[in-house]
């Protein structure tokens, strides 16, 4: 086999060991990049057969309509930072790893929930400041006497209301796409709408992707809807909540907790949340990581690049190129 190249855009991994040990074998040449902007990917992917891409690098139709790669495999679920359409029109794959990570999210998820339901920010602040008690903490209630709800019952959200669930939350779900029946796997998890979890959860908890055009899913007449004194955690797509929507409405005391581990645009300019920081838990986009998941995310991603080099379709298929989409339906 001929020299292949895969070009490693936009990752902060210490070493690139796991992508050696799967891509070398097949004589694959590794280069790695930063791709800071379209000048930067094009440079880092001159000449690369498949682009393994982290977040950060953006893939818009002039940046696709230069490249010459067969594929895009992003390190993760979201394809936001690609044009789809340019790279079907290119004929580019784009693959994704949508099955890692489950259980770090839903972890952090709940973590950010009882971190919130129990005010521990502004808590952890009073004591450093000299205070004590709990007043000004008053109301604080235990689970069984909290309704959470969780928008988007897929594999995390599922996850997240069954954990919820069983720690003796009344939970509320969310999803037009899936039985919750079903997804909640016998766990006391009650189907509604949109809005009546919104009206009737003390946290509302968000797993579904980020609109196509963008637009966020909890705006200011969403987030009005909030029940008052209510915790909102968001570990999936920052551009689900109007951030500045989001603070008028804590300032409304709707809601009036917030627990963000993903913004947009990522980093976050902290200072808009500057009215609101006291009532704030910001984590830096790791509800996904744990040593183990990064393994399983990286061994995925570098057995689609393999697959692309050898000449074969990825598994998890976002966008294929349009001869082989109009081969399959022969």
């Amino acid at each position: 086999m001929s020299t292949a190249t895969v070009a490693i855009l936009g990752t902060r991994y210490q070493d690139l060991a796991i992508e050696e040990a799967i891509l070398e074998p097949l004589g694959v040449r590794l280069v790695a990049g930063a791709g800071r902007d379209g000048a930067d990917i094009l440079a880092a992917a001159d000449g690369a057969d498949v682009i393994l891409a982290g977040a950060a690098p953006r893939f818009d139709a002039g940046v696709i309509e230069r490249l010459s790669c067969r594929g895009i495999v992003r390190y993760g679920v979201g394809t936001d930072s690609i044009d789809l359409a340019a790279a079907e029109r290119a004929g580019i794959w784009v693959a994704r790893v949508s099955d890692y990570g489950t259980e770090a999210v839903a972890i952090h998820a709940v973590t950010l929930i009882l971190a919130g339901l129990r005010r521990l920010r502004e808590a952890d602040a009073r004591v450093r400041a000299g205070g004590w008690g709990f007043g000004e903490l008053r109301p604080l209630h235990l689970p069984s006497a909290t309704t959470a709800g969780v928008i988007g019952f897929g594999r995390i959200g599922a996850r997240v209301g069954r954990q919820l669930a069983a720690l003796g939350f009344r939970v509320l779900a969310h999803d037009p796409y899936v039985s919750v029946t079903e997804a909640a796997g016998g766990a006391a998890v009650t189907s509604a709408t949109f809005d009546q979890v919104l009206a009737d959860s003390d946290v509302v908890s968000l797993h579904v992707p980020g609109a196509s055009d963008g637009r966020p899913l909890l705006d200011a007449a969403a987030l009005a809807r909030m029940k008052a004194g209510s915790v909102l955690v968001n570990t999936a797509r920052g551009s689900l909540v109007d951030a500045a929507a989001l603070v008028r409405g804590m300032g409304a005391d709707r809601p009036r907790i917030a627990a963000l581990d993903v913004y947009h645009p990522e980093p976050p300019d902290v200072g808009e949340f500057s009215a609101v920081a006291d009532r704030l838990i910001l984590t830096p986009h790791m509800a996904w990581y744990t040593e183990q998941s990064e393994v399983d995310l990286r061994t995925k991603a570098a057995e689609e690049a393999a697959r692309l080099v050898r000449g074969e379709p990825p598994l998890d298929v976002v966008v294929a190129p349009r001869a082989a989409a109009e081969g399959n339906r022969r």
